[in-house]
């Protein structure tokens, strides 16, 4: 590795080495995001170690559709409520990675394996599993439809609404959403929400009523960045996905196959939690109630407060991050359940908390460039030390900002880009308003910031 040398210790006749780069383009340079192992919690971890153990595939990649899997299994007999709200297991989980490097395909194949073993010991307990692609919300509607009429014939309801979508191009669905009159994107948020499944048209007389539908999804972030249009980044669509980054870790010529005694073991093991939330029975909805311990309360209010209403500083990564506390109490569900209780601890929060962490620091990563993702940091601070500064002054004017917080050193576009931060975060953080000059003197109206109360 090359050592970093002052630029200024060089004499200004020696001519610089064309590949040698400034402190500016080293700025630039990012690692690609990294789990922390938190995420890999009781069964969950134990499957994902199980799939990567002497293969070249991502452990976290394979945890991720297994809790889509296992989210779908539960099926709606759990549930947490939130206010109004009812939420289920529920998950919708997006592996990204580059083509040959992501093995997003063997990212799935242990959990199809554990699918396959659970079948052969109970079918009761498996949800209907459909890998040939969507296309459009008919067509998923028909998969888990009330019954309908055809010619003269009934055709009887799919009673088990469980429904697991495997898209291993996801791609597929992002072309869809691009077709003139195409609803299957506002069918699948209707599906995450839980949300019946109506006919777009008259027409049309399919129904799904109660749909439990979860979804893993696999693509390259160049598919992502290049098909996800504005409307999908910003209409609820994309912000009900755990989006996680996977490469593989390493390089096996000949990976090992997970040894079937391992898998019947972790597919006991899933169906004991299976027996434990009641989804054999899956025609019963809300039978069996969660709750937070006092403990996980706390823990969950802190980051509520916090990190996961925290300021991201750019519209487009918070749109897409949107949903992250409804996410992680789903996760967290789905991990206490993995304990054999209904009860949702810390732990479980912290596991789950890790997991949106992941998901953040992928978001970043794909769909923020090195360099913007430098100048949001820079406009980040700037806006804490406008806090800061507020907090001890009471109140101040922009010029007095400018000149009292930073000496006058802050370019005014940058500066104002703290200010519009602060104001639009949700709650504001701080206010503006006019106010007349002192003593009657002339000129227009100052305009004042403030901290925002509570």
């Amino acid at each position: 590795m090359r050592p970093i040398t002052d630029a200024s210790a060089s004499s200004p006749a020696t001519p610089r080495p064309a590949d040698e780069h400034d402190e500016a383009d080293v700025a630039m340079h990012r690692s690609a995001p990294e789990a922390d192992p938190t995420c890999l919690y009781g069964l969950i971890g134990d499957v994902a170690r199980a799939g990567s153990d002497g293969t070249e595939t991502n452990a976290y990649a394979i945890a991720a559709n297994f809790m889509a899997y296992l989210s779908c299994a539960i099926g709606r007999g759990v549930y947490l409520p939130v206010g109004n709200t009812r939420h289920h297991a529920r998950l919708f989980c997006l592996h990204i990675g580059r083509s040959g490097r992501g093995r997003k395909g063997d990212a799935v194949s242990l959990v199809l394996r554990i699918d396959q073993a659970l079948r052969a010991m109970d079918e009761s307990f498996a949800p209907q599993v459909h890998r040939g692609g969507l296309s459009t919300r008919e067509g998923l509607a028909a998969l888990i439809h009330d019954g309908y009429r055809q010619g003269r014939q009934d055709v009887p309801a799919v009673e088990d609404k469980r429904l697991w979508v495997v898209e291993s191009e996801f791609a597929n669905v992002l072309h869809q959403g691009r077709r003139d009159g195409n609803t299957l994107s506002a069918a699948l948020r209707d599906c995450w929400d839980g949300v019946d499944l109506k006919p777009a048209t008259k027409s049309n007389r399919l129904y799904a009523s109660d749909p439990h539908v979860c979804l893993s999804g696999a693509i390259s972030p160049g598919e992502l960045t290049g098909l996800m249009s504005t409307r999908e980044l910003t209409n609820g669509f994309a912000n009900r996905f755990l989006m996680i980054w996977a490469e593989r870790t390493r390089m096996f010529p000949f990976p090992k196959e997970t040894p079937q005694a391992t898998v019947e073991k972790l597919a006991a093991r899933t169906q004991e939690v299976l027996a434990f939330a009641g989804a054999d029975q899956p025609g019963r909805r809300e039978h069996l109630r969660m709750e937070l311990s006092p403990q996980a309360q706390w823990h969950y209010s802190q980051l509520y407060r916090g990190e996961l209403n925290s300021n991201l500083g750019d519209g487009m990564l918070g749109a897409i991050l949107e949903r992250r506390a409804p996410i992680l109490l789903r996760l967290a569900m789905l991990i206490a359940l993995t304990d054999l209780q209904t009860r949702i601890d810390a732990q479980h929060i912290d596991a789950a908390m890790a997991w949106i962490r992941h998901a953040t620091a992928s978001v970043r990563f794909i769909f923020v460039s090195a360099a913007d993702e430098a100048k949001l940091a820079q406009v980040l601070e700037l806006s804490n030390r406008v806090q800061d500064f507020l907090r001890e002054r009471g109140q101040a004017t922009r010029s007095q900002i400018s000149a009292e917080c930073f000496r006058g050193k802050v370019p005014k576009a940058r500066l104002d880009a703290s200010l519009e931060l602060l104001l639009a975060s949700t709650p504001p953080k701080i206010t503006v308003q006019w106010n007349e000059r002192a003593d009657g003197a002339p000129g227009a109206p100052l305009r004042v910031y403030r901290l925002a109360s509570g």
